[in-house]
């Protein structure tokens, strides 16, 4: 089965895992709560002889995306988490960055591949994650520019950011981090052995929106606005879709990737618009 079609069924894993979870509240800048401030003994991955590294336990109680989670403290708080060092594809058909992996290319068969990958990250990180202690692991700038915590994340002693490296779900994220060399080093690997989002085959796409030109496109709406009934195919909607980066025309409803699916429904992949049917 290839990556495409494995992705529709660990997304709903993801939902589900998603709605488990108390929302996550907006923190800004704000510090974290005070009694934060006494690591546990002896936590993983704290280097003693950096006075800027603190840690805390917690339990996951929500998985917002592959690199993101929201984390509950003793005292009853709860902070998002940003994963340091790592970044996994974005889900949604606007925001995939072919550019910044590098070796995937950015064509629609590209973006498709990262969105899958995306929705990979995310079901894996809710199987590994959701309801789990973990230990909370953070340097000196604790907060990134949305106001999450940036940290490590340690589960049974082990790494979990490096671990989305290793097993081909993430990308370094290249700042100046202590354990910036390591993850380099884990993310080479796992482009040399060609695994998870690495392994990247133009025939696990379709190629129909490629196919089709500026030109076979239907004029756009007097009031500047495509919706479904203005196609004739899935191909068109798709490609309007992943030239118009952040679905402005609201074509992907439940954000899979695919635009305009009531022409799946209606029987109708080509031919008869859904208005028509």
């Amino acid at each position: 089965m290839s990556v495409r079609w494995r992705s529709i069924a660990v997304v709903l894993l993801v939902a589900l895992a998603g709605c488990a979870g108390a929302p996550v509240p907006d923190l800004g800048a704000d510090p974290p709560p005070a009694d934060l401030d006494s690591p546990p003994e002896d936590p993983d991955g704290v280097d003693p002889n950096d006075p800027d590294d603190t840690a805390w336990t917690g339990t996951v109680v929500r998985v917002v995306d592959g690199d993101t989670m929201a984390v509950e403290f003793p005292n009853g708080e709860v902070d998002t988490v940003r994963l340091l060092g790592v970044d996994t594809p974005e889900t949604s058909a606007g925001s995939t960055a072919p550019g910044e992996f590098e070796g995937i290319p950015d064509t629609d068969a590209g973006r498709a591949h990262l969105r899958a990958w995306g929705d990979e990250a995310s079901a894996f990180a809710a199987s590994e994650l959701a309801g789990e202690a973990v230990t909370v692991v953070t340097g000196g700038d604790r907060r990134g520019s949305y106001g999450r915590l940036l940290a490590v994340l340690y589960v049974d002693g082990e790494d979990f950011n490096e671990r989305l490296l290793t097993e081909g779900y993430a990308r370094l994220y290249d700042t100046e981090f202590a354990k910036r060399d390591a993850y380099a080093a884990a993310e080479a690997d796992a482009r040399e052995r060609g695994v998870g989002l690495w392994a990247f085959d133009e025939s696990d796409y379709p190629t129909e929106p490629s196919e089709v030109d500026d030109a076979d496109l239907p004029p756009l709406p007097p009031d500047g606005d495509y919706d479904c009934g203005d196609f004739d195919t899935r191909a068109e909607a798709n490609a309007v879709l992943d030239r118009s980066p952040g679905d402005p025309h609201a074509l992907d409803a439940d954000g899979d990737g695919d635009a305009c699916e009531s022409f799946r429904r209606f029987g109708v992949e080509t031919g008869a618009s859904p208005a028509s049917a």
